[in-house]
This record gives structure tokens, C-alpha cells and sequence, in this order.
């Protein structure tokens, strides 16, 4: 299997709406794009505001294989994701590992 972990800091100006906009449109992933085996997504709450360092959107992806994830880094759906709130992302942190 292979995860997929990205980190987002959105500029400061982007209401909580938009955020939980954003994370309800990676969820409908889950069941849309093949070799998603498990995702979650949400808005950092994080009590730990030293650590933080911005970032406000988290999300992970486990895929079936490597392939899988490069399938979905074009998808269409992906993409629409990355039009949309590409502009307001002033940071972006991807780790992606495969493991058993």
C-alpha cells in the first residue's frame, strides 16, 4: 500500500467555510477516484500552536499501490481541488511512503 500525507496553510483570509468546502470535496474522493483504500481529511485543531506553524487543512490518503497515487494526482477531481484552492494555499507540505 502507499500514503499519501499533505499538509496545507491557506492564507489567513480564507473563512472557515471555505476550509470545510474544501475538506467535503476531498471526501467525495473516497468513493469516486479507483485505488483509494482509505482517506481522511479535516481542519487542524491542534491544541499544540508552537507546532502548527500555520497549517490549517491535513489530509491522508492510502492508496492500494504508488501507481494508484499518480492515477490520482490527475485526476480530473484532484485537479478541479487544486484550481479551486490553489490561489489560497501559501504553503504545502506532501509525504508520500509506501508501506505493508
Amino acid at each position: 500500500m502507499y500514503e499519501h500525507i499533505v499538509l496545507l496553510k491557506l492564507s489567513p483570509n480564507v473563512t472557515t467555510a471555505e476550509q470545510e468546502e474544501a475538506v467535503k470535496q476531498v471526501h467525495t474522493f473516497k468513493d469516486t477516484i479507483p485505488g483509494i483504500i482509505d482517506l481522511s481529511a479535516g481542519i487542524n485543531v491542534s491544541e499544540e500552536v508552537e507546532h502548527k506553524q500555520g497549517y490549517t487543512l491535513g489530509i491522508r490518503v492510502t492508496f492500494s499501490n504508488r501507481q494508484a497515487c499518480r492515477d490520482y494526482i490527475k485526476h480530473s477531481l484532484h485537479q478541479n481541488l487544486l484550481q479551486r484552492i490553489g490561489p489560497l494555499v501559501e504553503g504545502i507540505v506532501v509525504v508520500d511512503y509506501p508501506f505493508v
